[in-house]
């Protein structure tokens, strides 16, 4: 049977090398993510055990049914910046640990579905174990039927695990946390927010100290979007942070 574009392509993917590099493409395709059959109905066979944690377990997912690259992995680094910052490829669907050693743990991410990514610095200012969720007032308004909090839990949106990122003083509204639908990591089904398995966050929980600078890239020289923030409206709807 003659080789497809698509078969060529995936032979590429699984043998190029895992090696991150410091540049990020000029146009993105169009996002993929895994494709289960029907996740929701089969969400059960999606875990295979718990870790041990208080005051809930945390699920462990079943590897065979993520992607490869999304995987939790140590990867070659040549990116500029220094080791314990935090590196967000909202392209390609990675989040990077850098490292001493010119390399760094990557994790695969689900981010925001189109006209809700986000690109910039920000700061850990606040982490949270097993945290309880609030929709911001943007959320509300396009979506009035969600609940106005949810317990903390395993069906929490936030799953066991929360960064919370900071510009100065102001709380951005975006969070690197877990999620209780890991079919969707390497998609693009949040609202801005950066999600990892929930057994990935537990582990980059532990190695991330507040004050971790968090570089958020995406495409292009971009802009973090402000509407979701709380507050007064600002005549600068959308500040540039770095090019």
């Amino acid at each position: 049977m003659p080789a497809t574009r698509r078969s060529l392509l995936l032979a590429a993917a699984l043998f190029a090398p895992g090696r991150a590099h410091a540049f990020f493409w000029d146009s993105a395709p169009e996002p993929k993510a895994p494709e289960p059959v029907e996740p929701t109905a089969n969400r059960d066979a999606w875990f295979i055990g718990e870790i041990p944690d208080e005051p809930f377990n945390v699920p462990m997912v079943d590897l065979t049914l993520v992607p490869a690259q999304y995987r939790r992995q140590i990867v070659d680094y040549d990116g500029p910046e220094r080791a314990g910052t935090l590196v967000v490829d909202t392209h390609q669907r990675f989040l990077f640990l850098v490292r001493e050693d010119r390399t760094a743990l990557r994790y695969g991410i689900g981010v925001g579905r189109a006209g809700f990514t986000w690109s910039g610095v920000a700061v850990v200012k606040r982490k949270a174990k097993w945290p309880g969720w609030r929709p911001t007032p943007a959320m509300l308004k396009r979506r009035p039927d969600i609940p106005r909090y949810v317990e903390p839990g395993i069906h929490n949106p936030l799953g066991c695990r929360a960064l919370y990122l900071y510009q100065g003083d102001r709380d951005t509204l975006y969070r690197i946390h877990g999620t209780n639908e890991p079919w969707t990591v390497g998609g693009t089904d949040s609202s801005g927010c950066i999600r990892l398995l929930n057994e990935d966050i537990h582990d980059l929980y532990g190695r991330v100290p507040l004050g971790t600078t968090v570089v958020v890239k995406t495409t292009q020289a971009e802009v973090m979007v402000q509407r979701e923030w709380d507050g007064p409206s600002r005549s600068d709807n959308q500040v540039l942070l770095f090019r």
